[in-house]
């Protein structure tokens, strides 16, 4: 009975914590009327990972600065929150003045390395808009990152067809040109919204 209990409690656990974090993060950070997002500065460590991009070649949050990051875990057979999360950045990023957009740049890390090879990857990036970049690497390494920005992912059963879910967080980190965190930003904020957060952002470091 004990072993029972202790089996589904742990299979339970990762999904509560990816329901319960979202809403700890927002109570602790609080808001700035400035920011349509979560002001999270100075409460997060800067951005910094290792590891490969859709083509295959490795890669550290050293070779995208001097740019405006949003990071986002998902994968690439997410059936909504990842697709839809997706479209509301590009279309943030789409309405901005042309000589803005590059200098915003989306970074979709997939945490479902086994399914997500880099072509993969490529193919389903490239369907958001230019300025995303498809990342993924080894569990140990995702697991690393999900920790070091305070959330977690999951994998569930697999059906008899060897399909299986992802459980993972919604939240979307926005760090400065210098790979500062700043703004933690939920999914069903506009693209209005995300664009005015980031016009912001760019135009502190102008």
């Amino acid at each position: 009975m004990i072993n029972r209990f202790w089996l589904h409690w742990t299979k339970t656990l990762p999904a509560i914590l990816l329901l319960v974090m979202p809403v700890l993060l927002t109570g602790c950070f609080g808001n700035d009327e400035d920011w349509h997002g979560k002001n999270i500065s100075g409460l997060m460590p800067e951005l910094e990972f290792d590891l490969i991009n859709s083509q295959g070649d490795p890669v550290s949050g050293s070779d995208y600065s001097g740019r405006v990051r949003m990071l986002f875990f998902g994968f690439t057979s997410c059936p909504d929150v990842c697709p839809t999360a997706l479209r509301k950045l590009n279309q943030a990023t789409s309405g901005l003045d042309p000589k803005l957009q590059e200098e915003v740049l989306t970074l979709f890390v997939s945490v479902d390395p086994r399914r997500d090879t880099p072509e993969r990857l490529a193919k389903y990036v490239d369907f958001f808009g230019d300025n995303i970049v498809g990342l993924t690497g080894k569990e140990p390494q995702l697991r690393e990152l999900a920790k070091r920005y305070r959330t977690t992912f999951g994998y569930e059963e697999p059906d008899p067809d060897g399909n299986y879910a992802v459980s993972h967080s919604s939240a979307i980190y926005v760090f400065d040109r210098g790979g500062n965190p700043r703004l933690l930003m939920r999914t069903d904020l506009s693209g209005e919204e995300i664009r005015h957060d980031l016009i912001a952002l760019i135009q502190e470091g102008s």
